[in-house]
């Protein structure tokens, strides 16, 4: 009899081998009724099965929107939509491709159940048959990576049947969600391709909101910093420097030798300040994620480290255009110096302050202008006294 419902076949109920007599109509008529009651339970839990899968993908699509929207960077973005659907999936992996440059794609990001080993990095050449279909937007479903001839990457043999899902959104291919299984893995059914094309897409659509938030957020801190910037230069230094120019005048007429003397320090400490001021306002300017390139941001960027280290920042303070000034092989024997100045005045005790100086208009030894560095700081010397002083100076 079969298990029929509506028009659909699930299967066929056969009894045999009856132990007393042959089977009569009634026990045809029984076993009709018993069929069509299994292929209405079967039906139900199918219904059922589906429904809690539908449930599970809309849990883990808006999961992952949830995840990339709280700050997440790129790539743990990236990785975070391939584990949510390779769970989802009940996939061996879950990877993340995205175009090269040379018109290829690359897998970017990876989450598998078992040895992630050379599948990061492995590319899919231009040319390719798959990737023609997803460069157009169309996902492309295998039956057996392991002997599709569309599949052309070494790590083909560890999989079976697989998804590769376009990661598009408003028109623009962002990447592709491929979710292998393993090689003779069951096969992905109607329902599973059509709910992970679904999540693709919300993915996708996920991937461009975040990043258009880090770049608020990103346009928010350098709109911020500018601000701060020119606050400190249009007020802070310029009051400075109108104090310093008053010590100054003060200092010219003043007939004790006591208070010349004062004025003097106090006429060099303000000096000292709008020379730290701007060196603020050049870090405020800097692109905080981005490694600096200029001699100045990277004296900036090793003293900083340092000052997560000692529990304070070391004083910076720069004479002339060093940017300009200072060329490359300078700059690099400059930032080894100042390393292993840095690293000496951690290892000695009592250490409180640390000043650095670069003076890019030195006159060195020889004659000739070069660029000078030093470093000094108030911690115990071997012989009991306080402050040590290195001085490092090279051609420009």
């Amino acid at each position: 009899v079969p298990l029929q419902l509506d028009s659909t076949v699930l299967g066929n109920l056969y009894l045999t081998e009856k132990r007393t007599g042959s089977f009569t109509e009634q026990d045809q008529n029984q076993l009709r009724v018993l069929a069509s009651q299994a292929a209405l339970a079967i039906g139900n839990a199918r219904l059922y099965g589906t429904a809690r899968q539908r449930e599970r993908w809309i849990e883990g699509a808006a999961a992952v929107t949830t995840a990339l929207l709280t700050g997440e960077n790129a790539s743990d973005a990236l990785v975070t939509v391939a584990e949510s659907a390779r769970v989802l999936a009940d996939a061996y992996a879950g990877v993340v491709l995205q175009p090269t440059e040379e018109g290829g794609m690359e897998i970017v990001a990876a989450s598998t159940v078992g040895d992630p080993a050379g599948i990061v990095g492995t590319t899919i050449e231009p040319g390719s048959p798959v990737l023609v279909q997803l460069l157009g937007g169309e996902p492309v479903f295998i039956e057996d990576s392991s002997t599709d001839p569309r599949m052309t990457t070494h790590v083909r043999a560890r999989f079976g049947p697989s998804m590769m899902l376009p990661l598009e959104s408003g028109g623009k291919l962002i990447g592709t969600l491929a979710l292998p299984r393993r090689r003779g893995g069951r096969p992905y059914r109607a329902v599973d391709r059509l709910l992970a094309t679904q999540f693709a897409s919300q993915a996708a659509l996920a991937l461009v909101l975040a990043d258009s938030q880090h770049d608020r957020e990103q346009l928010a801190v350098f709109e911020d910093r500018d601000r701060i910037a020119r606050d400190l230069h249009d007020l802070v230094v310029q009051r400075l420097f109108a104090t310093e120019m008053m010590l100054e005048s003060t200092r010219r007429r003043a007939a004790s030798t006591d208070l010349d003397e004062l004025l003097g320090r106090a006429v060099d400490e303000l000096d000292s300040t709008i020379q730290e001021v701007r060196t603020t306002i050049f870090a405020l300017q800097q692109p905080p994620a981005d490694g600096p390139a200029s001699v100045r941001g990277m004296v900036l960027r090793e003293t900083g480290g340092a000052g997560d280290v000692l529990g304070f920042r070391p004083s910076v303070r720069f004479t002339g255009p060093v940017d300009t000034l200072v060329g490359e092989p300078a700059g690099r024997g400059l930032l080894a110096e100042l390393r292993g100045a840095l690293a000496a005045a951690h290892r000695r005790d009592g250490v409180t302050a640390i000043g650095v100086e670069v003076d890019a208009t030195a006159r060195l030894a020889d004659g000739r202008t070069g660029v000078r560095l030093t470093v000094t700081d108030d911690g115990l010397r071997e012989d009991g006294g306080r402050g040590t002083t290195m001085t490092w100076e090279a051609p420009r």
